[in-house]
């Protein structure tokens, strides 16, 4: 269950808190419904609970505050906003990256792509898929890890009457197998509708705690019950009277002679009827209906009658008269009750009806579908398509509601292999890295033959294209921006949203960002040399491809630069949270720090280090096997260098920064 307790966010310049001492418990086995209008404070309560805002107050999850969880995605399935996703990552691939980051099989997510319909789009971009697509992979993602507890924000947000059917039907099913499912929701009628407890939130403050049913009785809008033998012709004169005066004015066919007549009075009905002859055996005011279309929810398509009410039969049709435009227009016709079959308009089944649970919902096993049929084409009650937000994607049937993916068993030793994988599968599912490197080496395979045409360059800085004018060279950019990428996207798609949100700075993801970002940066040194060689060859014939004498030295110092460019990229996007103060510190070591240290080392001194390879022979007294004690005098060299020293400076600094925010972060 969830424990919320106090919570309270920072307040605002001249203005009160949006959360102001919140209160609550989600009990588990049931849906609990955080409803308020826009602005009223839901979804940063949500960011409280699941510490991704600073402010007052806790939140327990099973007993636990969530930095108290050692694997929190396995925990807490969060679904905030948007799927947090690089565009250009694959549907299968971002899952793929996500299990590694919880720790799973790579398998699971093939399995929740087949639980939310998405298996045939297990290819496509994030970028091209739509809003309720995105939803789709949204639940997928927070259900990967087989979270006991599901938070979600308004979850149902652009979502078409059948998906949101679809939807809810799933977070029904995951509360009867014992989880716990919280989601807020700006419609009172679909929290009456879905949820087994209401907690009404206004300006930041909770207003009502209820039961569903006590909600539906108390805070929903009042009807006018009607019943007549001619309750057909009623509805329509009601209807075309309220659209001839244009008022807003729902009539329902709730079934037999019954009628639900909302916003209107009774005096407006019975003047109504009487002017038309029409006999009427019931006209009282009523309070407790959800509205139309309450009966067709998938997790519950009987509803529960409430004391003092007429139980309304399974699903009726509706008449309704709004202002629309100019004037108001009749948006339904009335449509005969079909009974507990088929739902002919969506082409879901009933299910025979199972005791209700305490929280007033039937625990009915999960609902399946018919065959397909005509039935499942769009219609009007459908709303607008899920394809108009985004390109035209070949949708899933929206009525498929498997089962619920297997349970799986985690084991809880932490895997030092895992945060690898994560960042292997991060740095290999998008182009970004190979188009970068591919731009390097095309940028200092040409900027190599410009400057052996213009000659005046050294021959150790021709082979690696770094002239004098430029702080640094092509391949030692290009290694900083892809350390920065490393970290920097993390936090323009949190691609660890299950995962507390943001990207938690443990030190076992640290060591797997630079260890990769080591071998890429390698990689990318050898490749430009290379190409660099291949093409001063092709161009000016083998004079310039000569291998220097001091190869040792130059090759450890050319490794060291673009190696410690791409840590100074990973250390400083993981400090800052942006790609580009990650790349603007590597570009600050060679422009600000460089002429420091060159005008600390240049000064007035009464000794040197000069001898430095010799004595350090005679400390260690020994010789070093395979020649050793040269390659840690090629080191002291690197570092002794201008650019050697200022970038050992700034990743010693940043390397300390980051550390003291990781244990801050920590200790709060």
């Amino acid at each position: 269950m969830i424990q919320a307790i106090g919570l309270t966010s920072d307040p605002r310049k001249q203005l009160p808190p949006a959360v102001d001492d919140v209160s609550f418990e989600a009990c588990a086995g049931r849906v609990t419904a955080l409803l308020g209008a826009s602005g009223a404070g839901k979804t940063t309560a949500l960011r409280l609970m699941l510490e991704l805002q600073r402010g007052r107050g806790i939140t327990y999850f099973r007993g636990r505050p969530l930095h108290r969880i050692a694997h929190p995605s396995r925990e807490v399935g969060v679904l905030l906003g948007e799927v947090p996703g690089h565009p250009a990552r694959t549907v299968r691939g971002h899952l793929r990256m996500l299990c590694a980051a919880a720790g799973v099989p790579a398998r699971r997510a093939d399995e929740v792509l087949e639980v939310v319909g998405l298996v045939s789009l297990r290819d496509e971009r994030l970028g091209t898929l739509s809003r309720g697509l995105d939803r789709r992979l949204g639940l997928a993602c927070a259900l990967l890890a087989d979270p006991h507890t599901l938070v979600l924000d308004d979850p149902a947000d652009g979502l078409s009457t059948r998906e949101s059917r679809w939807l809810y039907g799933m977070l029904r099913a995951h509360a009867d197998q014992g989880g716990t499912v919280l989601l807020t929701t700006a419609d009172p009628k679909e929290a009456a509708r879905t949820a087994d407890r209401v907690v009404t939130l206004e300006r930041g403050r909770i207003v009502a705690d209820q039961e569903a049913a006590d909600f539906s009785r108390t805070r929903l809008r009042p009807r006018v019950a009607v019943r007549s033998p001619h309750a057909s012709r009623l509805a329509a004169l009601l209807a075309k009277e309220a659209r001839t005066a244009q008022r807003s004015v729902e009539v329902v066919r709730e079934g037999g002679n019954r009628l639900s007549v909302y916003g209107s009075s009774c005096a407006a009905v019975g003047e109504t009827a009487y002017r038309h002859g029409i006999l009427v055996h019931q006209l009282a005011d009523e309070i407790g209906d959800m509205g139309p279309g309450a009966a067709t929810d998938v997790s519950n398509l009987v509803a529960q009658p409430q004391a003092g009410e007429a139980q309304p039969a399974p699903v009726g049709g509706a008449i309704t008269a709004r202002e629309h435009g100019r004037g108001a227009t009749e948006s339904a016709a009335l449509v005969p009750a079909p009974g507990r079959g088929v739902d002919t308009a969506h082409g879901l089944r009933a299910l025979p009806d199972a005791p209700p649970t305490p929280g007033g919902k039937p625990s009915t096993p999960q609902a399946r579908t018919s065959e397909p049929g005509p039935a499942d084409a769009p219609t009007e009650e459908d709303g607008p398509s899920s394809q108009a937000d985004g390109p035209r994607v070949p949708t899933p049937s929206a009525d498929a509601l498997p089962d619920l993916p297997p349970p799986i068993s985690v084991r809880p030793v932490p895997s030092p292999l895992r945060p690898l994988r994560y960042e292997l599968r991060r740095a290999a599912g998008v182009g970004t890295g190979f188009l970068t490197a591919a731009a390097v080496l095309l940028v200092s395979a040409l900027t190599a033959v410009l400057l052996a045409r213009i000659g005046h360059t050294p021959h150790h800085r021709l082979l690696v294209a770094w002239p004098r004018e430029l702080p640094l060279p092509p391949a030692a950019l290009g290694a900083g921006l892809l350390g920065a990428i490393a970290f920097g996207d993390e936090f323009r798609h949190p691609a660890l949203a299950a995962d507390r949100g943001t990207v938690p700075r443990r030190l076992g993801l640290l060591a797997a960002k630079l260890l990769v970002a080591s071998a890429t940066a390698l990689a990318l040194a050898v490749l430009t040399v290379g190409c660099d060689i291949e093409v001063l060859y092709l161009v000016y014939g083998r004079e310039l491809t000569e291998v220097p004498a001091d190869w040792l030295w130059l090759s450890a110092s050319w490794t060291g630069l673009v190696v410690g460019c791409a840590w100074a990229g990973v250390l400083a996007a993981g400090l800052f949270r942006s790609t580009t103060a990650g790349l603007a510190a590597v570009v600050a070591v060679p422009v600000v720090l460089v002429p420091l240290v060159r005008k600390a080392v240049e000064g007035p001194s009464v000794r040197t280090a000069a001898g430095f390879p010799l004595r350090l022979r005679e400390v260690l007294l020994s010789q070093w096997p395979f020649g050793g004690e040269r390659y840690l005098a090629a080191v002291a060299r690197v570092v002794a260098q201008p650019v050697g020293g200022a970038l050992t400076l700034s990743l010693a600094a940043l390397l300390a920064a980051y550390l003291l925010t990781t244990v801050r972060s920590r200790v709060r």
